[in-house]
């Protein structure tokens, strides 16, 4: 098989594991990751099939099964207790069920392999510029030079510094909203077997995600988020924690206050800002983006991290198929009849949860909420909840 010397921008769920399926496939792979050690960013997220199809290929889906928790439905309501959706992945296929998992244990699944696979992880390497699209050679603040390089992934998220070289055009403007997020602890269970969210109109929406093993090892822990402002994040968390518990959410959701009893400020939360990325092409050359550097969209259908998984182990199989960047092309046109159906629904959804005024809640309650319900729409529903809603069939490779 021919080997490639391939550079991989970024240290995320794309990066690493498309850093892994190709070093076992025998190229030279270099991961150059800005920070001087790497490290997982957030807190909770939830595999979905496809995800955990991905991770199979990888021969990493029982490790991260072990150290998540299953997650059967996705429930929502609103501030009055009526039913916004109920999603169950029995509606998919007989006992399906996605997996919530902390970032840090999915980090930690994906980068342990890397260097005995052969990677060549550098650090503290923040990538600045690309030169030479066609034999590509990065360039860090630092002013080193690595490569060139056969290929180079751009895999550097949703906030990408490298995009706008490969894609002049592309556009990614943040999201209005965002969120915070924090780790419990959950001993009795009180959270588990369900994605379960609250909403008040659409200016608030919470939600909690069973992930198991927390970020230090501790069993039973549930992801929390928040929704707020994005231009409102700073003044939220500066914000007194106590009155937040006990005015703002034991009315939506007691159960979930009374799990924060023990906390009295806002240690342990931290913060998330999402884009809108649009690039059309992913390629140029012999350089391509991956993951949220070329689909980042808001949260609202959760699947970032899976869409990455999918792009990294569905690249090294065309690679191995194809090895040269006219792989590259081929990869990124059936990757985008995928991703673009996402991309699409997450911003046709996102107002109804996450907008303010009275017309997207009402839109949400007396169109969206019934028609979820039939079976025609609510098998919809199921497929994009699995992220398995696809333009074509998916490669025997990611084959939920």
């Amino acid at each position: 098989m021919t080997t490639l010397k391939i550079g991989i921008v970024g240290c995320g769920v794309g990066g690493m594991a498309a850093a892994l399926a190709l070093a076992r496939q025998g190229h030279a792979v270099t991961l150059l990751e800005a920070f001087e050690q790497a490290r997982p960013v957030g807190s909770g997220l939830l595999l979905q099939p496809t995800g955990l199809a991905a991770l199979r290929a990888l021969g990493l889906e029982d490790a991260v099964r072990a150290a998540g928790a299953a997650v059967q439905a996705l429930i929502g309501h609103d501030s009055r207790g009526r039913r916004v959706m109920a999603l169950d992945y029995g509606d998919w296929r007989p006992g399906a069920h996605g997996v919530g998992i902390h970032r840090a244990a999915l980090f930690d699944a994906l980068h342990a392999p890397l260097a005995p696979a052969g990677v060549e992880i550098v650090t503290g390497a923040r990538i600045t510029r690309l030169e030479n699209t066609a034999r590509p050679a990065l360039h860090d603040a630092a002013g080193r030079a690595f490569g060139p390089f056969d290929i180079v992934l751009v895999a550097d998220g949703s906030a990408s510094a490298l995009r706008a070289t490969l894609r002049p055009g592309a556009r990614a403007p943040v999201y209005p909203w965002g969120a915070v997020w924090t780790n419990l602890a959950d001993p009795d269970g009180r959270f588990a077997g369900a994605l379960r969210q609250v909403y008040h109109r659409a200016e608030v929406m919470c939600g909690a995600l069973p992930v198991g093993r927390g970020p230090d090892g501790e069993e039973n822990c549930t992801a929390v988020f928040w929704s707020v402002p994005v231009a409102g994040i700073d003044d939220f968390l500066a914000g007194d924690f106590a009155q937040w518990r006990d005015q703002r959410l034991a009315p939506l959701w007691p159960q979930l206050a009374q799990a924060f009893a023990g906390h009295d400020d806002w240690s342990g939360f931290s913060r998330a800002i999402y884009r809108d990325v649009s690039v059309g092409r992913w390629d140029a050359g012999a350089c391509a983006l991956i993951g949220d550097a070329a689909h980042g969209t808001s949260p609202q259908l959760g699947q970032g991290g899976n869409l990455a998984l999918v792009d990294a182990v569905e690249l090294a199989d065309r690679l191995a198929a194809t090895p040269s960047p006219a792989a590259l092309k081929g990869w990124q046109a059936d990757r985008r009849r995928h991703t673009g159906l996402y991309q699409l629904a997450s911003k046709a959804l996102t107002p109804l949860f996450q907008s303010r005024g009275w017309f997207w809640p009402a839109v949400r309650t007396f169109a969206f909420t019934p028609t979820s319900r039939l079976p025609g729409f609510k098998q919809v529903g199921v497929r994009l909840l699995t992220g398995t809603l696809r333009l074509g069939r998916f490669p025997r490779v990611t084959r939920p």
